[in-house]
């Protein structure tokens, strides 16, 4: 055993980069795709409503099926998972580009995101168990890092690949990554000594599949065909009965799927409550911003590409470093403060309109980053620091579980919002920029970005007050001794 210490101690930073580079693969395919639509549907010779899928699919079974590979994580070992993970992500990247046809595309797709759910579950409770608590704080502000410029800097590195090569290269970049790290891993990382002889939770699974794909697909077609429809109206109804269902079972089941008891801990829930905020603020920019710099502003695609790297780099210096200064003054102060400065930042870009500078957007840009950057790394800590190591694979797929939801939540509030309100500015039903109306894009942007906005100030709030009453406690203690 103690052997194996010195070994892990010996090589955290090398399992660390296989595990961070993994995690921003699967995060890098989450957007990478996006560019390459147009190309793709003309040359699968299909709809582009049809080619959303390709998305919408790898999206929904990593969110249908990462608990469940937390679970497994804890019952089989992190890090074989990770491993069966990161083959299948492989396997399912090579299938995806050796095909003509979507149908095959889109289970190929399938296969990925298993493969990447596998990976993204257990991520975070491998660096945990590999890091001392000194050094936890700084390693999962790199992993927070390599999330966010997986999911940022997708559509930069799409559009290059799709330039300068073809549309299958896309995925097939994956595969010499997938098979470097699997052998990395083999070699370097912990065996998986804690199998629990425990069998997952078959009912509530099948529960939770069904309610997650049925919440996603209803979130993701209602964008195209109206959330009034009768077959979202229907999705959303099996997706609440099964999402029901399920936590009722896991109250009463021996062994549950998710230990609905983890979010007794305030501290854990906090966190979690706050991660999820900020993910759906984050997407309203994600998916605004491209808009308003192209539509209103007439930047050219790669200047908008540009200006869309801001954050991600931003975003590579901050976080590390926020991870870093939770090792050594805690990180409960720098979620706070982070959620400040991110609220102050949308309340700066809700100000925009179709005569600021680019510099001024910029700078608006680099404030909300820079307080995304300062909350997640401390705030990953803090949740996988609340929960015992047997746990790390359920708290760590509860956090990507998070990630994934607040993300679409984030685009479909986002997006919902603002065409509601331009709607009612121009006085018709819009679901797109209305060309030459750019004051009615900026009405409802305003809206959009100020209701992200509010909602990093309740977390900030609640944060405050949670900061407030654990520094009381802390001067009680003194005050007994």
């Amino acid at each position: 055993m103690n052997k194996e210490n010195k070994s892990l101690n010996k090589n955290r930073w090398l399992i660390l980069l296989t595990v961070v580079l993994m995690t921003f693969m699967c995060c890098l395919d989450t957007s990478i795709v996006n560019v390459a639509l147009p190309v793709m549907s003309k040359k699968l010779n299909v709809t582009m409503g049809s080619i959303e899928w390709v998305i919408t699919s790898y999206l929904i079974i990593i969110s249908a099926m990462i608990l469940i590979f937390g679970r497994l994580g804890d019952i089989k070992g992190k890090t074989k998972i990770f491993k069966f993970g990161i083959a299948l992500f492989t396997i399912g990247s090579f299938l995806c580009g050796m095909t003509n046809s979507l149908l095959v595309l889109v289970l190929a797709r399938i296969i990925q995101g298993v493969g990447a759910a596998a990976t993204m579950s257990n991520s975070q409770g491998i660096i945990t168990h590999v890091f001392p608590v000194n050094e936890r704080g700084r390693a999962l502000g790199i992993s927070g890092t390599f999330v966010a410029l997986g999911t940022m800097v997708g559509p930069p590195i799409g559009g290059i690949i799709v330039s300068a090569f073809s549309w299958e290269y896309i995925f097939l970049i994956n595969v010499p990554i997938g098979v470097m790290t699997f052998i990395i891993s083999m070699k370097i990382f912990p065996r998986a000594n804690n199998i629990l002889k425990e069998k997952l939770d078959a009912r509530g699974s099948i529960l939770f599949i069904i309610g997650i794909v049925s919440l996603f697909g209803s979130l993701v077609q209602g964008q195209n065909i109206g959330y009034k429809h009768p077959i979202i109206i229907i999705g959303f109804i099996i997706a609440i009965i099964s999402l029901v269902s399920f936590i009722i079972m896991e109250k009463v089941v021996k062994i549950p799927l998710l230990e609905l008891n983890i979010f007794k801990n305030n501290l854990f829930s906090l966190s979690i409550f706050c991660g999820f905020v900020s993910f759906i603020a984050i997407s309203a920019v994600t998916i605004i911003l491209p808009f308003y710099l192209q539509d209103v502003l007439k930047l050219s695609p790669a200047i908008t590409g540009i200006f869309m790297m801001i954050s991600p780099l931003i975003l590579a210096v901050v976080s590390p470093v926020s991870g870093y200064l939770s090792d050594k003054i805690g990180s409960e102060f720098l979620t706070f403060l982070g959620l400040i400065l991110m609220s102050i930042g949308f309340v700066f870009m809700a100000t925009l309109n179709e005569n600021s500078s680019l510099l001024i957007v910029a700078a608006f840009i680099a404030i909300m980053t820079v307080g995304n950057g300062m909350f997640q790394s401390p705030n990953n800590s803090l949740v996988m620091s609340t929960v015992a190591k047997n746990k790390l694979g359920i708290a760590g797929s509860v956090n990507a579980l998070v990630r994934n939801l607040g993300m679409v939540l984030g685009v479909s509030l986002s997006t919902l919002i603002l065409y509601n309100r331009m709607s009612y500015k121009i006085g018709y039903r819009v679901v797109n920029y209305v060309e030459g109306r750019n004051d009615v894009f900026i009405y409802g942007m305003r809206y959009v970005f100020i209701g992200s906005a509010v909602m990093c100030a309740i977390g900030a709030i609640i944060t405050a007050i949670r900061l407030y009453s654990s520094k009381e406690n802390n001067e009680e203690v003194i005050e007994e001794y």
